[in-house]
């Protein structure tokens, strides 16, 4: 994207994989923790790359970058995850330039999440956004389009009903316990793991369940006991899990951890239990499903759940995608302003010579030279004509590449550097 003055590699792109065409195991295997991400970021960094963000959800992993090509971001993605390059190219995406910027759009409008309407993206994104500004990975053309992003979305969710109900894989399991448990209300649940999923199906059960048998366990108790002073829950200590399993029965996992955290041998009951994994990778272990007693559902499967909320959804994805289109095209407008912004310094600092050289000649003809009076003069003229070009090169109607290969030729100015957008 040179040609834009934005940055010294050739193309933007968007590459990663979702649940569109990889399962939770393979999500799971491409997945990155705080820790990974951080030394993805400082990899990318060692590597000389000017741009980078990077974020990784249970429905999605991607890298938004800058690079000579995509391979340099699979790579990075590869060497700090369990997948292989292998793995990546039968399930993932690779967009450049103007669909990598489409992309990113989509994604953090809802319109591509695995429940539509879903913004819990969006926060990773500002999240992931400030991350790489951390690591010095932040340059004016991604935070800008990052920007753009948080306010399409924004307008999305206040001016559609895109958004309307609860639209969360949170809800979801929520929706799922209410259709298949009865007696609801008396069932002991149990929510193991405090993380955003975590917090957010914790909020959602109090809201919808009225159940006073909720109790919470995480590795750092204190994170579980601050969320359960804010609705008045039980927290039991990490080493009383599998007595608290015994006694549940409804088990919600969302520990975030790389590998399970419950297995069969855990669970020590004969009663039903029913258990929703929220987690990628999966922190529930399959051999769970051994035993007669209990079912495991993923969030893959709630996901999948559809109603005639989600349905009547679909109805606001025009509006939504024409208020995206609306900001695309203010981006896209700085975007140009961008590409011509050399040329334009160029022709100011030429027309600037060209008056130092005739303010010199007037300065030896002249006694009474009003040096100050005639630099303010020849500096208002010079800003006239460049803001003259300027709005020309904006004008839709007219080639903006003629225009700058004219005005180059005309004023002799040096030839700014070609890209590939």
């Amino acid at each position: 994207m040179q040609k834009y003055n934005i940055s010294k590699s050739s193309s933007f792109y968007a590459i990663g994989l979702s649940y569109k065409k990889a399962d939770a195991d393979t999500r799971g295997r491409f997945s990155l923790d705080n820790d990974a991400k951080q030394a993805l970021l400082q990899q990318a960094k060692a590597n000389g790359i000017e741009s980078l963000i990077v974020t990784s959800t249970c429905n999605r992993t991607e890298i938004y970058g800058f690079s000579q090509h995509p391979y340099q971001l699979i790579a990075l993605l590869c060497d700090n995850t369990n997948g292989t390059v292998e793995e990546f190219r039968e399930v993932a995406y690779i967009y450049k330039n103007k669909e990598a910027i489409a992309h990113m759009f989509r994604v953090g409008s809802g319109l591509d999440s695995q429940i539509l309407g879903d913004f819990e993206i969006i926060s990773q994104l500002k999240a992931s956004t400030k991350l790489s500004r951390k690591y010095g990975l932040l340059n004016h053309f991604s935070e800008r389009l990052v920007n753009a992003v948080i306010q399409a979305s924004k307008r999305i969710k206040t001016e559609t009903n895109i958004s309307s109900g609860a639209t969360s894989v949170s809800f979801a399991s929520v929706q799922y316990i209410f259709k298949n448990v009865q007696d609801i209300t008396n069932k002991n649940i149990l929510l193991f793991g405090t993380g955003k999923i975590g917090r957010n199906t914790c909020e959602n059960l109090v809201k919808h369940t009225k159940n006073e048998h909720i109790t919470l366990i995480n590795r750092t108790k204190d994170k579980a006991e601050k969320i359960a002073g804010k609705f008045n829950l039980l927290v039991k200590d990490y080493a009383n899990l599998q007595e608290e399993v015994s006694d549940s029965d409804i088990l919600i996992v969302a520990t975030g951890a790389q590998r399970p955290t419950i297995d069969k041998h855990i669970i020590q009951t004969k009663k039903p239990l029913l258990i929703l994994d929220l987690s990628i990778p999966k922190n529930v272990d399959e051999n769970v499903q051994e035993l007669d007693n209990v079912a495991l559902v993923h969030l893959d499967d709630l996901s999948k759940i559809t109603d005639e909320t989600l349905e009547s959804r679909k109805a606001h994805i025009p509006s939504a995608e024409a208020i995206i289109d609306e900001v695309k095209a203010e981006f896209n407008s700085w975007l140009e302003t961008r590409k011509f912004a050399p040329t334009i310094k160029a022709l100011k600092h030429k027309l600037t010579g060209f008056a130092s050289a005739e303010l010199e000649t007037q300065r030896k003809k002249l006694n009474d030279f009003n040096e100050e009076q005639a630099a303010l003069i020849s500096n208002k003229i010079i800003q006239k004509i460049t803001n003259h070009f300027a709005h020309h090169l904006k004008d839709d109607a007219i080639s903006t590449d003629d225009s700058l290969e004219l005005i180059k030729k005309v004023f002799q100015l040096e030839e700014p550097q070609k890209s590939n957008v």
